[in-house]
């Protein structure tokens, strides 16, 4: 098949109005253009891809990225430095050396050392360790029973009524009373505390996954499944998860610096964890004394503190965002 073009060529102009007569153009006129029956299958728009453009998202802020870098330094140290410095908060070894004592920090002890000759910089990355443990496994928990629960509480109407109920109950009451209670019902211990910990805080993460999914089985493609006979299992893991995503990772940015501030927080009032463990909280709440006389002792674990948290929070809200589709325009 040909298409036609116009020529160049102009009709030639008439002298006068009286003589003006109707130009008629013939196919002599026009040369033939070849057409490509494939161009309209050609696609123009640029290619799209989730997880790239995600990861396109996520590092085009210069924030994320200090943040992101000063994360994976502070989960180095503390999960790979107590491993070779040996500290041991009930050690007795070096009580008796006294030219050990409050020292402040110099290039040997470099946070200097306490009032038993031990190096802060060690106890720090101990406590460190320990607080994130708690904070990774109790996210993981809650995310993993709070997604599970809340993805078919919100397409079960039986289980709404019952949820609903066991929701309104446990969300007046306060959590950290709960944990403490528990705390001391089950006494103290790594486990103990994150089983306290997790006894009710999946209910938070459960009921925001029922309302993600309430409104996602309104749409029509869920609708249609659920009339083409599709298993309601396979509608919640291929058409609703999916599209939970950004919601899940917001949650969990919020959940991890929060379970580290509930530690330190139950550290410093001595409740969850044994004596012989090392934690930021019980660090901080140890050297409280010395706030005036000896600040680096309890300034520098608040600092420790804020590392972790702040940058946990600041990745995983940019993270959130980068996850949202809606983001990539």
């Amino acid at each position: 098949m040909a298409l036609f073009k116009k020529s160049k060529q102009e009709a030639p102009k008439t002298a006068t109005a009286e003589t003006a007569a109707p130009v008629e153009v013939f196919d002599t006129d026009f040369t033939p253009v070849s057409l490509d029956e494939l161009a309209s299958e050609v696609i123009d728009t640029p290619k799209y891809a989730y997880w790239p453009q995600v990861a396109r998202k996520f590092f085009s802020n210069k924030i994320t990225i200090v943040m992101l870098v000063i994360l994976i330094a502070v989960l180095g140290m503390a999960f790979i430095q107590p491993s070779f410095s040996g500290y041991d908060m009930n050690s007795t070894a070096g009580i008796n050396d006294f030219a050990a004592r409050f020292n402040p920090p110099s290039s040997k002890f470099w946070f200097g050392t306490d009032g038993d000759g031990k190096s802060l910089f060690d106890a720090i990355w101990a406590g460190a360790k320990t607080s994130m443990s708690i904070s990774v496994i109790s996210t993981v928990i809650t995310t993993v029973i709070g997604t599970v629960v809340g993805a078919f509480w919100g397409v079960s109407p039986k289980m709404d009524r019952i949820m609903l109920e066991v929701y309104n109950v446990i969300s007046n009451i306060p959590q950290l009373l709960i944990i403490i209670v528990l705390s001391y019902s089950f006494g103290a211990g790594f486990w103990n505390l994150i089983f306290a910990m997790n006894c009710t805080s999946w209910i938070g993460t459960a009921y925001g996954i029922r309302v993600q999914v309430m409104i996602q089985r309104q749409r029509e493609y869920n609708v249609a499944s659920r009339t083409l006979g599709t298993p309601i299992t396979k509608i919640i893991t291929r058409n609703i998860l999916p599209y939970l995503t950004s919601y899940l990772v917001t949650s969990i940015s919020l959940s991890l610096p929060g379970f580290v501030s509930t530690e330190v927080f139950l550290s410093f009032l001595g409740v969850g964890l044994s004596a012989n463990t090392p934690s930021l909280g019980r660090l901080i709440s140890q050297y409280s004394t010395y706030m005036t006389t000896f600040p680096y002792l309890f300034w520098l674990p608040v600092a420790a503190l804020l590392l972790i948290t702040v940058p946990v929070y600041v990745v995983g809200q940019n993270l959130a965002d980068a996850t949202d589709p809606r983001t990539h325009m």
